[in-house]
């Protein structure tokens, strides 16, 4: 995280795995949580200036990183509770989460099971993950076919195991506006990430857990829970989401008072292809509940 020398390294056992995580900075606490296939490094350039008035944690997610890769545990409400003992073994009982891809499902649920814990929530380049999947029709599949295949069992580590870079670069340079990529450092941290022992199977296992996921999904919606936070999503105008699922609208079908925009020239991996209009809206938004 080159942009953010104020945050520090460090480990935290949380709910029975170690946590990596880079923590810093300054006031009102924020949690940033990456999605696939990436790393808390994906908020480098985002990490940094948060810290100039919050206090910013960075964590590395179960299975991802530098964090511990169990077998297990890698459904939405686990790790939520992961990001809950995380925040609460560094002393705060209340926070904002922002999330990124898989790392926005995380916040979702933990917006929706500890609601106590939570002052708002920011979610990036994400629909709800019930509504995605009630509208995976042919024409979503076909832009969203890692999902299926990633659900296989011991397949995608045995097709992607072998040529983790060129898999890697699929995702980190198609799903970037006009295909530009990401920068070569960061698609190397990427690729060392994914090459450690373990990482991918976990990484696949975080859409494996898609089934137990949408069980609790289910059962929220049944019980009329919804989040009651704020709730800002951003996400890319280029990107699959923000061309395919009308955002705004499904979010509203979740979360009671939410907000948002698309980010032009931006495709998918909104926190580094726009990280300025990122922390501006982010301060925006967090400036709110200060």
């Amino acid at each position: 995280m080159t942009d953010a020398p104020a945050l520090t390294p460090d480990t935290v056992v949380a709910n029975g795995v170690r946590i990596h995580l880079r923590h810093g900075g300054s006031g009102p606490p924020v949690v940033l949580l990456h999605g696939w296939p990436q790393t808390g490094h994906c908020w480098r350039h985002v990490a940094g200036q948060l810290a100039a008035d919050h206090t910013v944690i960075v964590p590395d997610l179960r299975g991802y990183g530098a964090s511990d890769k169990p077998t297990g545990g890698m459904d939405k409400r686990t790790m939520a509770a992961d990001m809950s003992a995380l925040v609460r073994a560094l002393g705060h009982e209340r926070i904002a989460v922002v999330g990124h891809d898989r790392g926005g499902r995380v916040a979702h649920r933990w917006a929706l099971d500890r609601p106590e814990e939570v002052t708002r929530v920011a979610v990036l380049d994400i629909a709800p993950t019930r509504a995605t999947w009630q509208r995976f029709d042919a024409a979503l599949g076909a832009k969203y076919w890692h999902w299926l295949f990633h659900l296989q069992p011991d397949l995608p580590e045995r097709l992607a195991g072998a040529d983790v870079e060129g898999y890697l670069r699929y995702f980190l340079e198609k799903w970037t506006f006009a295909r530009e990529g990401l920068e070569p450092a960061a698609i190397a941290e990427y690729v060392r990430a994914f090459s450690q022992p373990g990482a991918l199977r976990c990484g696949f296992d975080d859409y494996r857990a898609d089934p137990v996921d949408a069980e609790h999904d289910e059962a929220d919606v049944v019980a009329g829970r919804r989040v009651t936070v704020p709730l800002l999503a951003l996400w890319g105008a280029e990107g699959v989401m923000g061309q395919t699922l009308p955002m705004l609208e499904l979010w509203r079908e979740y979360a009671d008072d939410v907000r948002g925009r698309a980010i032009e020239r931006c495709a998918h991996f909104v926190p580094e292809e726009r990280p300025e209009e990122v922390v501006e809206e982010l301060r925006t938004f967090l400036a709110e509940a200060d």
